[in-house]
């Protein structure tokens, strides 16, 4: 193991034809949890808090928008039906795009290339003053969440170690709840129009996104380039000086305590580029199953559970005659619980195994949404 220490902190080893042996990976893995992983953590994480705001807002100020004095003239249905599509699309969409460039550019310049797409789009739509105006801001907003989807959930896996990714996975993306509990809260106070005019009230939420977006900017510079992508790009004495330096905060932490030897050593491919044939390879030859199996568990999610969720709001204010300005304290709830799951069942992923997990969380919340639809029945 000492053999091993001492080529990891080296340059890497055996470069040749484009190859670089490294035990980069091996040595941020065995890191034990400091508040180094903690800065990553809120600057990754807090974009999902976003999320869930954005989704959450037009979902409760929907019956808000559809009424006269609004300032703009929408239908419910086109808020949460085609304005919600729209903003799926642009995630799926920016996902795409901006994964690629993420591979391209690397990750940390992205993060911040995606959230000023965010922020501008969430202004822009704060000042719609016609459908076709809120649609199209609706669809650039997603459109710079997807690209923050594929730039997070790689620096995921690049940046902590593997004992505690399936649970910190879990918490960051599960922050998107804490979003939605804020934004449930805040629409309750847009809404009530003793404080607000009908036509102001939702424009302040999307503005308050921005400004909460402003201060993710900054917090955000915190977060280092994925050593990982800088090996893979032929930069790797950048990446063994970044090691170096995050395990020597680690053991500033630890009270300078030594840290575990790397478990070993992995050979990278470096390339500038990786296209979509060799991606489209990968995943429809090489993980074929796995790829199948998360496609199918998205699915089944946004399917089953988002579709609901994006139009609560209109659910209750149209068949339980619940107010407009009400709808927030019903999904506050129903957020908290979606915050509470990935918080208490987040380490069973790491303990239990993923598979147990994943087939009993699924097929609890099945059962759940069953009980769900006899009880609004």
């Amino acid at each position: 193991m000492s053999t091993v220490e001492e080529k990891g902190r080296g340059e890497g080893r055996g470069q040749a034809g484009g190859r670089v042996t490294t035990a980069v990976p091996a040595r941020l893995d065995r890191l034990p949890w400091s508040r180094w992983h903690w800065t990553v953590v809120i600057g990754l994480g807090t974009v999902w808090i976003l999320d869930g705001l954005e989704v959450t807002i037009v979902g409760n100020i929907a019956g808000r928008l559809s009424e006269p004095g609004s300032g703009l003239p929408i239908t419910s249905a086109q808020v949460t039906g085609t304005a919600a599509a729209l903003y799926v699309a642009g995630a799926c969409v920016g996902a795409l795009f901006f994964g690629r460039l993420t591979d391209r550019f690397g990750r940390r310049k992205l993060f911040m290339v995606t959230l000023a797409v965010y922020l501008g789009a969430t202004a822009l739509t704060a000042v719609s003053f016609e459908p076709w105006w809120f649609f199209t801001f609706r669809f650039l907003t997603g459109f710079g969440i997807g690209g923050e989807y594929a730039a997070i959930n790689s620096a995921i896996d690049e940046l902590i170690p593997s004992q505690y990714r399936g649970r910190v996975d879990l918490i960051i993306n599960g922050s998107f709840w804490l979003g939605a509990i804020g934004g449930s809260l805040l629409s309750i106070v847009a809404l009530d129009t003793a404080l607000f005019p009908a036509n102001i009230g939702w424009r302040l939420t999307f503005a308050l996104g921005v400004v909460l977006g402003l201060v993710i900017l900054v917090v955000r510079r915190n977060v280092p380039e994925s050593p990982r992508w800088l090996l893979i790009h032929g930069r790797q004495e950048e990446a063994e000086q970044l090691v170096a330096s995050v395990e020597e905060r680690v053991r500033a932490d630890l009270g300078g305590r030594e840290l575990p030897p790397p478990a070993g050593e992995i050979t990278i491919h470096q390339r500038k580029t990786i296209g979509f044939l060799t991606i489209a390879r990968t995943v429809l030859a090489t993980y074929r199953k796995r790829a199948a199996l998360g496609l199918s568990l998205f699915i089944g999610q946004a399917f089953l559970y988002n579709a609901i969720t994006f139009g609560f709001g209109a659910i209750l204010t149209k068949f339980y005659d619940v107010p407009a300005g009400a709808t927030g304290y019903y999904f506050a709830v129903i957020a908290l619980g979606n915050f509470l799951g990935p918080l208490l069942l987040g380490k069973l992923f790491d303990t239990v195994g993923r598979r147990r997990m994943i087939s009993s969380t699924y097929l609890l919340s099945g059962l759940l949404l069953f009980g769900t639809a006899w009880l609004f029945g």
